[in-house]
């Protein structure tokens, strides 16, 4: 099977330092890949690279079989590949409706302006509460972002990358924030929302080993810039010494 988004030999340099070193991964449709590794090992540097924010210095990095270094978020977007922050991007002052709205609207590649009356449009208006329906928002429509908890925020950040309708979504750190009692609900909501927006593979870059062992399909280990380990969870998690390597200590202690 073609995957949906690979690097071949991809390298970034800076200066004499190299964030990353001849990495070549692949995901394919129906995966769910998460991307792990200790402070400092080029997760930042893959993911900006996998959405178009960076040039490698060497090797290719290919969407759907085209390339697509450098190409942006924002055209990436329109060939179906959407990200979300660790840092939530949501405009305070505007409601959850107004929020969803706007991505709604730039999928549909129609102009808007925050002012102007966004959701007076019946399709869009439909679409947005279909969207908020699916992430548990529906009752918050009227809310303004800023107002939110922080789970909600969350939720609210990747709706909004849902309303691009992508065939492939990478979450960046999704839970960051959010008390170890969200967690896993923010999780699951996010995967049944995935599931339900026939979205065809996700990759996710997340600190917390529990969820990672809980959704991955495989799980891609970096370590000083450099592909530690690609594997399914059970032979992941089974190596005390990548297990070390990512989290410094064993799993569990």
């Amino acid at each position: 099977m073609t995957p949906l988004i690979e690097t071949r030999g991809v390298s970034k340099h800076y200066g004499a330092f190299r964030a990353l070193d001849d990495i070549s991964i692949a995901v394919r449709a129906g995966e769910f890949v998460s991307i792990v590794g200790p402070n400092g090992a080029g997760k930042t540097t893959l993911v900006n690279l996998l959405t178009g924010l960076l040039v490698p210095t060497n090797g290719e990095v290919y969407f759907k079989g085209e390339n697509i270094a450098g190409v942006g978020p924002v055209a990436l977007a329109t060939r179906g590949m959407a990200r979300t922050f660790q840092l939530v991007q949501i405009f305070p002052q505007l409601t959850v409706a107004e929020t969803i709205g706007a991505a709604v609207v730039t999928h549909q590649g129609k102009q808007w302006r925050l002012l102007s009356p966004l959701l007076a449009d019946e399709a869009i208006s439909a679409r947005v509460a279909e969207i908020a329906g699916i992430f548990g928002l529906e009752q918050r429509l009227a809310t303004l972002s800023r107002l939110l908890s922080q789970g909600e925020k969350k939720l609210l950040d990747v709706a909004s990358a849902f309303a691009l309708q992508p065939q492939v979504i990478l979450l960046d750190e999704p839970t960051s924030g959010v008390s170890t009692a969200e967690k896993h609900t923010v999780m699951k909501t996010l995967v049944g929302a995935a599931r339900a927006a026939g979205v065809d593979a996700i990759i996710l870059v997340e600190h917390d080993m529990d969820l990672v062992a809980s959704y991955s399909h495989r799980i891609i280990a970096l370590s000083e810039g450099k592909v530690l380990a690609d594997l399914p969870p059970d032979a992941f998690f089974a190596d005390p010494a990548i297990i070390e390597t990512v989290v410094g200590k064993r799993r569990g202690h």
